[in-house]
């Protein structure tokens, strides 16, 4: 107790001593100076960086322009530490002050510059709005700490600590810092695979030659490949033996066949169609019985995830549509094989006017809209006699489905109606001719010629 003690005021009288403070003072100074100048920067940075990313010039160079000053800013406040400790350090050193807190405080500093540039490119290599971006500062913290604790000294002293620490009674294998080593050893291992499937997903999707379903079954392929097989030699390098493993995979599998079952099968499904090429992004689909006739879960298709595709309808409206559906039930792809659809309108004139004329007319309502194709021609045709009316029908083509059907079909209803007043042809309403006949005596009271009617009795 009174080594501890002797040792705790030795630490104290050490610390208010006067070459301490004045070295702690001038740390505290250089850190502030540092974090004032890098708010500077980062508002500044924030003003320029629209200007920056909508520049004119190439778009490679411009964002080889934008990484370069993001990065700077980012950095700043570490540089601008490092030279005033560093002009700390030559003044104090020059009146012959003692100087190994600010040394210390260099290695710390110099750890975080390189620690916060690493993070930054591997931001960088994972590309675009990821998970890593809401977990980079985190991720930064948490590797400076470690590596600090290491500069100072005191890391060896908390895996001592953590050691002792016994999560399974009785048992002294399974102690706490074997499973923080775990967790931070499978965890590179899944983020270095990560970065890996990611660069190949990128190098697969630039090659044009193979077909946009293959490039995305290619990369999901390999993406849930290389983590796996990474989660599995993160496991391994924690001393944890794969083959113990045995138990918890038939779990899984008993899990997969009972609860997860509908998640395997979205999975799977999703695979299938990658690979069928049945379903593309960009393909314009709809979920009913009726060709050319109904829009009802209508739209085209976004993106394809492992467990679901997203179809974005005309009112902007993204639907989550769950892989086994598209397996299992029947789906119309609008753009399967060619992109073009045929509209079919049905429209009935009068008796009383010439079919002929009318057929003529809705060629003509149908031949300058600018999204109806001129190859294959729209066509016009008799279908029917019906009660009341002669039935016509106008046939078109148009390449762009995505863009919708129905704006199609309300414009040349509109020019049908225009054209027709035009020219008199009529468009007859369903009548019905009622006819109200006379009732009939009924034959008890009619009386026979020259037959007297019968006299009632009292």
């Amino acid at each position: 107790m009174n080594n501890g003690g002797g040792a705790f005021k030795g630490f104290f009288l050490e610390l208010i001593s006067a070459h301490v403070l004045i070295e702690l003072l001038a740390i505290l100074i250089a850190v502030l100076a540092a974090s004032i100048a890098g708010q500077a920067l980062r508002s500044g940075w924030r003003r320029r960086e629209p200007a920056v990313a909508g520049g004119a010039g190439s778009t490679a160079a411009l964002s080889v322009q934008g990484h370069l000053l993001e990065g700077a800013v980012i950095v700043s406040p570490m540089i601008f530490a490092l030279v005033l400790l560093l002009a700390v350090r030559a003044g104090l050193g020059g009146m012959g002050a003692r100087v190994e807190m600010i040394d210390i405080a260099l290695q710390l500093a110099s750890a975080l510059l390189l620690v916060r540039v690493g993070v930054y490119g591997l931001r960088l290599l994972l590309g675009g709005r990821t998970w890593f971006d809401a977990w980079e500062n985190a991720i930064t913290v948490a590797v400076w700490l470690a590596i600090s604790f290491e500069l100072v000294g005191w890391l060896d002293r908390i895996e001592t600590t953590l050691q002792g620490i016994r999560l399974i009674p009785g048992s002294s294998s399974f102690t706490l810092w074997g499973l923080l080593k775990g967790i931070v050893v499978v965890t590179l291992f899944v983020f270095a695979a990560t970065v890996i499937a990611r660069t190949i997903e990128r190098r697969v999707m630039r090659v044009g030659a193979i077909a946009l379903s293959t490039r995305i079954g290619i990369s999901k392929f390999s993406y849930f490949l290389l983590v796996g097989i990474g989660a599995l030699l993160g496991i391994n390098a924690a001393g944890v033996d794969v083959t113990t493993l045995n138990v918890l995979t038939g779990a899984i599998g008993l899990g997969l066949g009972f609860g997860l079952q509908t998640i395997a099968g979205n999975f799977v499904s999703g695979f299938v169609l990658l690979m069928d090429k049945s379903i593309k992004p960009g393909d314009v689909i709809s979920f009913t019985g009726h060709t050319g006739t109904s829009t009802e879960n209508f739209g085209w298709v976004q993106e394809l995830r492992g467990r679901y595709v997203v179809v974005r309808d005309r009112d902007g409206v993204e639907t989550l549509v769950p892989n086994q559906y598209l397996i299992t039930n029947s789906v119309i792809n609008w753009s399967y094989s060619d992109r073009r659809v045929r509209l079919r309108l049905p429209i009935t004139v009068s008796y009383d006017d010439d079919p002929e004329l009318a057929l003529r007319v809705l060629i003509e309502c149908v031949r300058d809209h600018p999204r109806i194709l001129r190859d294959p021609q729209p066509v016009s045709r008799l279908i029917a006699f019906e009660d009341y009316g002669i039935r016509l029908e106008v046939r078109f083509w148009i390449a762009d489905p995505m863009n919708g059907v129905n704006n199609v079909r309300s414009d040349v209803n509109r020019s049908i109606w225009r054209v027709f007043r035009e020219h008199g042809i009529r468009i007859p309403v369903a009548q019905r001719e009622i006819r109200l006949l006379p009732a009939e005596e009924p034959r008890a009271a009619r009386s026979l010629p020259g037959e007297l009617p019968q006299r009632e009795h009292d």
